[in-house]
C-alpha cells in the first residue's frame, strides 16, 4: 500500500475513534500509532477542535518504532548492545520525513560519509524492507507493538510522578516550520510538561530537516482538509 492508501483506508478509522474519545473521555492521553503518522494526528487534532474539548499536549503521533530501529542498525553496525544505543529521531514517521540525529548518538559513533548516507535510507524505508521480507504478507506487527509499549509504559511512569521521563513523539509544535514535528518530551502528570526541541544538528542532518518540511506541511494539509469535508 502507498501512503495514500493507508490514509485513505486509516483517515476514518482516526476519526470515528477520536470523536468517540472526545465525547467520553476528552481528558484522556491520546496515543495514536495508526499509519502514516503524520497525517492521522491532523485529523484527531481537527475532530478534538470540533468537540470543543483539544488539548495539544494529550494527543500524541507514536514514533517510537523509528528509534527502535536506528538503535538496532547502529547497534548491529558497531557490535553494540542496542538497549545501550540512543538515536534520537525527529520530524515525521514516514520516507524522509524521518530524520536520525546520528551525530547525536549515544554512545557517540563516526561514520564516513557513504555509510551514514546508506544507514539514513535504511532508516527511513525500514518499513518497506519489512513488508518486503515479508513477500507482501505482512507488517512489523511485533516490533511496533514493541515501540508502542514502550511510549505507553513511559507515559503511564510520568503520569504517575515519576519524574525526569523523556519520550519522542509527533504531535503539535513550534520547534520547526511545520504545525506537528517529532521531538524530545518531557512527560508528565497532564502529558507534554515541555517540549526539548532540536539539539544541536549536523549540515547534514539541517538538509534532511529542510527537505522534510514541504512533504510535512502537505500531509499535515491533508489530515486538516479530510476532517473539514467529512460530513
Amino acid at each position: 500500500m502507498t501512503q495514500d492508501d493507508l490514509f485513505n483506508t486509516n483517515a476514518s478509522i482516526v476519526a470515528t475513534l477520536s470523536a468517540a474519545c472526545a465525547q467520553h473521555c476528552p481528558e484522556a492521553m491520546i496515543c495514536f500509532i495508526s499509519n502514516p503518522v503524520n497525517s492521522p494526528i491532523p485529523v484527531a487534532t481537527e475532530v478534538f477542535k470540533k468537540h470543543g474539548v483539544y488539548n495539544p499536549n494529550k494527543i500524541f503521533g507514536v514514533t517510537t518504532l523509528d528509534i527502535v530501529r536506528a538503535n538496532t542498525f547502529i547497534a548491529e553496525l558497531k557490535g553494540l548492545d542496542p538497549a545501550r544505543v540512543n538515536v534520537p529521531v525527529i520530524g515525521g514517521h514516514a520516507g524522509k520525513t524521518i530524520i536520525p540525529l546520528i551525530s547525536q548518538c549515544t554512545p557517540k559513533v563516526d561514520l564516513p560519509q557513504d555509510q551514514l548516507t546508506t544507514i539514513t535510507g535504511r532508516m527511513q524505508e525500514a518499513g518497506t524492507e519489512v513488508v518486503k521480507a515479508k513477500a507482501g504478507a505482512g507488517l512489523a506487527t511485533l516490533s511496533m507493538a514493541y515501540a508502542g509499549a514502550r511510549f505507553v509504559f513511559s507515559l503511564v511512569d510520568a503520569m504517575n510522578g515519576k519524574e525526569g521521563v523523556v519520550e519522542y513523539s509527533f504531535v503539535k509544535s513550534q520547534e520547526a516550520d511545520s504545525a506537528c514535528f517529532s521531538t524530545p518530551l518531557m512527560l508528565g502528570k497532564k502529558g507534554i510538561e515541555k517540549n526539548l526541541g532540536i539539539s544541536k544538528t549536523s549540515s547534514f542532518e539541517e538538509k534532511m530537516i529542510a527537505e522534510a518540511i514541504p512533504e510535512l506541511k502537505a500531509s499535515i494539509k491533508k489530515g486538516e482538509e479530510f476532517v473539514k469535508n467529512m460530513k
